[in-house]
């Protein structure tokens, strides 16, 4: 991923419109993004080009992950940003 994708990307975080999917994404993207291999990248990249109605249900806990990559990365956001349900 290059420099411009990492902005791009960043934007797509931090520019949502639900403050909860800011907060959860933009401290993902500083503090455990660095550390994903390529594949786990993309797939981040992935939720973070999903629609916010259909992201929040996921990251909440409220709504099942079926695709099992994605499920992974949901739940390290669950692990790094949720500490209880909103």
């Amino acid at each position: 991923m290059d420099h411009d994708d990492l902005n791009r990307l960043q934007w797509r975080c931090t520019r949502r419109a639900l403050l909860e999917l800011d907060l959860i994404l933009g401290k993902f993207l500083a503090e455990e993004f660095p550390a994903l291999d390529e594949d786990d990248k993309r797939v981040f990249a992935e939720l973070a080009d999903m629609e916010d109605h259909d992201l929040w249900p996921l990251v909440n806990g409220t709504e099942a992950c079926d695709d099992a990559r994605q499920g992974r990365i949901v739940a390290m956001l669950r692990k790094s940003g949720v500490r209880q349900p909103l």
